[in-house]
């Protein structure tokens, strides 16, 4: 898909959720909501999210050991440029700049840095999955105003997905210590499938065996899988902070229900997740906990300035300081797009 046309897409489909996000809403009701919010909590909470980059900064310098020594300070901050730049951007620029910035810095394999990122988002599926699955052992549905049906759907899907992600973590374990075995499965998938599909397959296959290979323990893989709790933990907290923020009652296992909704709305690649962030939050809390909505509206709009203002800044700042304007993180995004293309050839 062309750049523009896809900034066209992005930008059609954010302004499609802020309407369902808006519809029937009473802006002055949902500004009387954050205005007696606790100012408190959500100063705390700004805290806890700026200590949840050093958390991720620090799980993703673990796992990049196997690929060289790496500085902290180095990984803080392409973790918060390349967030800052989702923010500023469409299409996930910053999860292709984060990498190949470290690597530049620390001398790296970026293909194998860019591996690690893969990795990282699978270990963060299969932690949010599990935190769901510890809210449905506790949460009790005849408590609750959901909907039987919505909350059976979630179910299913979450349990679903779960297995899902369990599954592939498993073999990412096994192929950590048997990186040729994937190029081997992948040799045989080409030979059935259609020249260009195959050459896709063959390059993501390629990069992604090179990370791998790279973490051959799978030891170290499972304690960058615990290092995920505290991460999420730690960005359940600030949820639970900004809601309790609201005089929202809501018991802090309520978070990963909120956190589960929230990361599919997040995926929805708009920039800055305007948008999918707030519908879909305002969705969990207004099923699950009968929130009134200019009340879910309001702690919607304060958790997603919480969650990205505050990065976005210090991102800045950042890039600033490396001499990295938007013009050439666009640049480094068209680079990456035109080697992808030329890779599926």
């Amino acid at each position: 898909m062309k750049a523009h046309l896809r900034t066209i897409v992005l930008c059609g489909i954010t302004i499609l959720l802020l309407a369902l996000f808006l519809r029937q809403a009473s802006i002055a009701d949902v500004w009387n909501e954050i205005q007696a919010g606790d100012s408190g909590l959500v100063l705390l909470a700004v805290a806890v999210a700026m200590a949840t980059y050093a958390l991720r900064a620090f799980r993703w310098q673990y796992l990049l050991r196997a690929l060289g020594p790496t500085h902290f300070g180095a990984a803080f901050r392409t973790t918060v440029i390349g967030f800052a730049v989702n923010f500023l951007l469409p299409g996930r620029v910053g999860e292709v700049v984060r990498p190949y910035l470290l690597a530049r810095e620390e001398r790296l394999s970026a293909t194998s840095a860019f591996a690690t990122v893969i990795l990282e988002r699978l270990l963060d599926m299969v932690t949010v999955l599990v935190l769901f699955g510890v809210f449905l052992l506790v949460f009790d549905p005849r408590q609750s105003p959901v909907a039987p049906r919505l909350f059976r759907d979630i179910r299913t899907g979450g349990l679903a997905a779960g297995v899902s992600a369990l599954v592939a973590l498993t073999v990412v374990f096994a192929l950590a210590g048997h990186p040729d075995a994937a190029a081997r499965v992948a040799l045989r998938i080409e030979r059935v499938l259609p020249a260009r599909i195959a050459q896709a397959v063959s390059r993501l296959v390629h990069m992604f065996v090179t990370g791998l290979s790279a973490v051959r323990q799978p030891s170290r893989l499972a304690m960058t899988f615990v290092l995920s709790f505290p991460l999420w933990l730690s960005i359940a907290t600030g949820i639970f902070l900004v809601t309790r923020a609201f005089h929202v009652d809501m018991p802090f296992t309520g978070t990963f229900v909120v956190m589960t909704i929230l990361v599919v709305g997040v995926a929805v690649p708009t920039p800055g997740a305007v948008g999918g962030f707030h519908l879909f939050y305002q969705v969990a809390v207004t099923a699950f906990y009968l929130v009134p909505k200019d009340r879910a509206m309001g702690a919607a709009i304060v958790l997603h300035a919480v969650s990205f203002l505050p990065v976005t800044l210090l991102g800045i700042i950042f890039m600033a300081s490396e001499g990295l304007s938007l013009g050439r993180v666009r640049g480094l995004a068209k680079l990456a797009g035109e080697q992808e293309q030329e890779g599926t050839r």
